[in-house]
């Protein structure tokens, strides 16, 4: 199958990744099933693409005639059968390997044989996903950035079997979406995760060791490196849950005692503080229109 050949595309997961994807695919012209087991989510996703390309006509980035047109692409279900006249799958479900597994089992009987199904999965293996799909050779990673429509880079993460004809695929659908593909090979965090969450993670080491405040940790980093958000403010916002399932198979995998969780990390996801999208992690947030602003530093 080539990348003209693609026209339908199937979003699994309509969480904050799952809608941004949704958003970029649908502004490319592709026709989406989005698809979770909770309407509520669904009705919420389906707002909040609203929204973001709202904000993108707010500031001059897309025509206002553009925005039904491209909320009319965007079908939402409960069920997967949607899948089944699609082109290519995107899984964007919570980071736990057995729920993927699963669910690429699940994908695997529904699809068309030509159908190829990708995870935006931040730290699983792609082969352990193709395994389970039965279709090794049709599976790949594409690992989008948060939040999707204003970042640019997705990795294009080669499984054990993935072919070259999936992976130029892979690719060329990456660019269609406006994005900048880099390829990299499975292994755990891929390139991104690999290199930011010893970062992140040690920020708060340094918060839990009182080595300075959460707003003075992300100073140090944002004026002092140039980063545009700091450590902390970043784990806020991809969400501490996420964090913690990312460190944890970071340091299952390589088994090397850098990649260990922060207790502190590990306490608040405890205690339900999952940044942003849970109104408190590292600092406290409070709706302000489309956007959350911090009103409190923890």
């Amino acid at each position: 199958m080539r990348i003209d050949d693609v026209t339908r595309v199937g979003i699994v997961g309509a969480g904050q990744m799952g809608r941004g994807i949704a958003q970029v695919c649908a502004a490319a012209g592709y026709h989406v099933e989005l698809i979770d087991v909770a309407e509520s989510r669904l009705r919420e996703a389906m707002a909040k693409v609203r929204a973001g390309l709202e904000r993108a006509v707010e500031d001059g980035k897309l025509a206002n005639s553009r925005v039904e047109e491209i909320v009319a692409l965007v079908h939402p279900s409960v069920t997967l059968d949607g899948l089944r006249e699609v082109h290519l799958v995107i899984e964007a479900v919570p980071e736990d390997r057995t729920l993927k597994q699963k669910l690429f089992a699940e994908m695997g009987r529904i699809c068309q044989p030509h159908t190829v199904l990708a995870s935006n999965t931040s730290s699983i293996p792609i082969t352990k996903l193709g395994a389970a799909s039965g279709r090794s050779d049709r599976v790949v990673g594409l690992h989008f950035m948060n939040p999707v429509p204003v970042m640019k880079l997705v990795e294009v993460v080669r499984g054990l079997e993935t072919s070259d004809e999936t992976m130029s695929l892979a690719r060329d659908f990456a660019e269609r979406l406006g994005k900048t593909p880099v390829v990299a090979n499975d292994v755990p965090g891929f390139i991104v995760n690999r290199l930011l969450m010893p970062m992140i993670n040690e920020a708060i080491f340094a918060l839990e060791e009182q080595v300075a405040p959460a707003e003075a940790i992300d100073l140090a980093m944002t004026a002092g490196t140039n980063h545009p958000v700091g450590p902390l403010a970043l784990a806020d916002r991809i969400g501490l849950d996420t964090v913690l399932a990312i460190c944890e198979v970071l340091y299952q995998e390589l088994g090397d005692p850098k990649f260990r969780p922060c207790p502190l990390l590990r306490r608040y996801v405890e205690a339900g503080w999952l940044g942003r999208k849970t109104g408190r992690g590292f600092y406290q947030y409070d709706m302000v229109g489309k956007e959350s602003r911090v009103v409190h530093v923890r």
